[in-house]
């Protein structure tokens, strides 16, 4: 499949380490891609430049074949884009907002806004400016999905939802890609891109880190366990020798890779009095597979 999103080499640079520099990468049509990294890594630059709305210092940002700030006009009629900062009509109602996005963007079928209010339980009565965070949230969504944009730009779209709508949101994003929509998702939560995409691109401080399939993410991911032993002599006994353990006192904090069989064995041999785990966060992933600031 070809590239439908490329982006080679981009860079801009805002002073102070602020921007994404040499940026590349590319998306199939029909691929949902992931866009990993945390706040300020450079996701929302990238998603501007692909909107058109920043001209690149330098390098090239294209979909479908047209570059994104020349062509920007063509390029967002492809486009359903929910940017991370949403900026709405706070004097509009949400129904009168959504009819106003619907004709900006030619929809006259109605059907589709109502089933996607429907779907994410939208306020569509109250001004906007009296809304939640999350309501806001879902306005934004069912505008994004409006009509049968060829191309979705997501930043952080999750954010400000409740458990159950994050859920009906990637449900709904599952079945646009079944239908063969290309997808860039970007977020900080890899419970998301790990669901949806099959690619992913790591950023860090403005830089790809890596670009990875999805499956070799997933069975690399670690579990931190923190287990406070009965006595100190426990704790000593059982993080001696234990590779990517650390103790303080009766306390042992331990990264586990793959498999946590042998470990809970292990520990089973000696007095636990309490034990916690957790997945890694990103930030602390990035640390683990790709090194620390000095690299």
């Amino acid at each position: 499949m070809s590239d439908l999103i490329q982006v080679e080499h981009l860079t801009k640079d805002y002073g102070k380490g602020r921007g994404v520099f040499d940026v590349s990468f590319g998306v199939s049509a029909g691929e949902a891609f992931g866009f990993l990294g945390p706040n300020g890594a450079g996701k929302t630059t990238t998603m501007r430049h692909l909107m058109g709305f920043v001209r690149p210092d330098s390098g090239r940002v294209r979909i479908a074949g047209m570059d994104c700030f020349a062509d920007a006009r063509r390029v967002q009629e492809k486009v359903g884009y929910l940017p991370g900062e949403l900026s709405l009509a706070g004097d509009m109602t949400g129904d009168g907002f959504l009819r106003f996005v619907a004709s900006m963007k030619h929809v006259r079928d109605s059907a589709r806004c109502r089933a996607l209010c429907d779907r994410f339980e939208v306020d569509r009565k109250n001004r906007i400016r009296k809304m939640s965070k999350g309501q806001k949230q879902k306005i934004g969504l069912v505008c994004t999905f409006l009509g049968d944009p060829e191309v979705y730009l997501l930043d952080e779209p999750t954010s400000g939802l409740d458990p159950l709508m994050q859920g009906r949101f990637l449900e709904l994003l599952e079945e646009e890609k079944a239908r063969g929509k290309t997808i860039l998702l970007s977020s900080h939560l890899f419970e998301e891109v790990e669901r949806v995409c099959t690619r992913t691109a790591m950023l860090r401080a403005g830089r790809i880190a890596a670009i990875e399939q999805v499956q070799a993410l997933r069975g690399a991911q670690n579990r931190v366990f923190t287990l406070r032993f009965e006595t100190e002599k426990a704790a000593l006994l059982f993080a001696d020798g234990l590779t990517g353990a650390a103790r303080n006192g009766c306390v042992v904090t331990a990264c586990v890779q793959g498999s946590v069989d042998s470990f809970l064995k292990r520990a089973a041999c000696y007095p636990v009095a309490d034990l916690q785990a957790r997945s890694q966060t990103l930030e602390e992933r990035f640390l683990h597979y790709y090194g620390g600031e000095e690299q």
